[in-house]
């Protein structure tokens, strides 16, 4: 070999390289093989070997595997520094939003009519914002009278929650778990909320409409 030329597996990891930045959102194992035009199991060795760079030469970036996929991500030592540049286009999601988000999470495929029975409040606003962010989607009809839209989350939920997949969702704590973290004035809500526990949504009744006047002070 000549000092002009590169050895092939080298060139191959520098694609394989320029192919992750390139993408920006994570990759399947086949997909990168087909750009690479290589088998699943080479595909794999190469990962591994451009991972293994990346630590010797103290890159700032690190293979993710992430939403079924691969990513080129910031080492997470240096998140809350690169996390700056998030400041320039603030895209917050009020705490009633969140709310909305984790029923989603935990309890999909689920319909806006269950999403409003568990919160107790209209969630219209709340689902419209997470489709703008593609944190969530629709995930079908349920088989009801009406065929009400069930929703699920997306690949970017995962990616911006730097999980792989819904295994990776936290267990939730048990009632008596939850309760225990409560202070008083929660858990006088808590209590309200567990007397009226099945109780459907009803916009007239002053309990759901000064939960929804809260939230629309938080948005």
């Amino acid at each position: 070999m000549t000092e002009c030329q590169e050895d092939p597996t080298r060139t191959e990891i520098r694609v394989l390289e320029a192919v992750l930045f390139a993408a920006g959102n994570p990759l399947t194992i086949k997909e990168i093989a087909s750009v690479l035009q290589l088998d699943i199991l080479g595909t794999q060795n190469l990962l591994v070997k451009l991972q293994d760079e990346l630590d010797h030469r103290h890159s700032g970036l690190t293979i993710r595997q992430v939403a079924g996929g691969y990513q080129l991500a910031t080492r997470p030592e240096l998140f809350s520094i690169v996390k700056r540049l998030g400041q320039v286009v603030d895209r917050k999601i009020s705490a009633p939003t969140m709310e909305t988000l984790s029923i989603i999470a935990f309890k999909q495929p689920v319909t806006k009519t269950e999403i409003e029975q568990i919160r107790g409040v209209r969630a219209e606003r709340s689902l419209q914002k997470l489709l703008e962010l593609d944190l969530i989607r629709e995930v079908g009809r349920k088989a009801v009278v009406g065929r009400p839209i069930l929703y699920g989350t997306t690949d970017t939920f995962l990616q911006c929650f730097g999980m792989n997949t819904l295994d990776d969702l936290p267990d939730l704590p048990t009632t008596e778990q939850a309760a225990a973290a409560l202070n008083t004035e929660q858990m006088e809500l808590f209590q309200e909320i567990r007397q009226r526990e099945g109780e459907p949504y009803d916009p007239q009744n002053e309990k759901h409409k000064e939960y929804e006047e809260h939230e629309e002070t938080t948005k």
